[in-house]
C-alpha cells in the first residue's frame, strides 16, 4: 500500500518559488474547448427553434419539449463557466471558480495526480478528508505548475 507523502516546508517552498510569480491565474479551460462548447449550443439553438416550429399534429409532447429546455439552459449555464472559469494557485492553496467554488488549501492536500488529457489538462488533489479536487488547467503556465506540483505533492511507496 502506498503511504502518503507531504512534501517538507523547504519543498514546499521551493514548489512556490518555481511557479512564482504568485498568484498564478489563468483560465480554467481552454478558449478552443470553451469556443467549440458555444458552437455546440449554437447548433442545438438552431436544431430546437427547427423543433419548436414543427407543424401540431408532428409536434412534440410539451413536457418533452419543456425538458429540452432545461436540459439546454443545464448546457448554456455550463457553457458559461467553461468560458469564465479561472483557476488560481497562490500561497495559501489553488481556487478555481467554477459553478460551485472548487478550492483546496496547501495544508489539505496529502498527495496530487496530474492527468494531462487531449482537452484538458487537470490536477486531482487528494485532502485528508472528503473527495479529491479536481482543478482543470487552460493555459501553459497553469499546466506547467499542475506538472510541478504533481511531482512535490505525488504519493510515494
Amino acid at each position: 500500500m502506498l503511504a502518503l507523502y507531504r512534501p517538507s516546508e523547504e519543498e514546499h517552498r521551493a514548489l512556490l518559488a518555481q511557479i512564482a510569480p504568485l498568484p498564478l491565474r489563468g483560465r480554467a479551460w481552454p478558449r478552443w474547448i470553451a469556443v467549440i462548447a458555444w458552437i455546440i449550443m449554437a447548433l442545438i439553438a438552431v436544431r430546437l427553434a427547427m423543433v419548436l416550429q414543427l407543424s401540431p399534429d408532428r409536434a412534440l409532447p410539451m413536457a418533452v419539449v419543456a425538458s429540452i429546455v432545461v436540459c439546454f439552459a443545464a448546457l448554456i449555464w455550463m457553457s458559461v463557466h467553461m468560458w469564465t472559469s479561472v483557476t488560481e494557485i497562490s500561497d495559501w492553496g489553488i481556487r478555481q471558480s467554477w459553478i460551485t467554488r472548487r478550492e483546496v488549501p496547501w495544508t489539505e492536500i496529502q498527495s496530487t495526480k496530474f492527468i494531462p488529457l487531449f482537452a484538458s489538462k487537470k490536477l486531482v488533489c487528494f485532502v485528508q478528508k472528503g473527495r479529491p479536487v479536481i482543478f482543470q488547467a487552460g493555459t501553459p503556465e497553469l499546466q506547467a505548475a499542475f506538472a510541478r506540483i504533481s511531482l512535490v505533492y505525488r504519493k510515494r511507496t
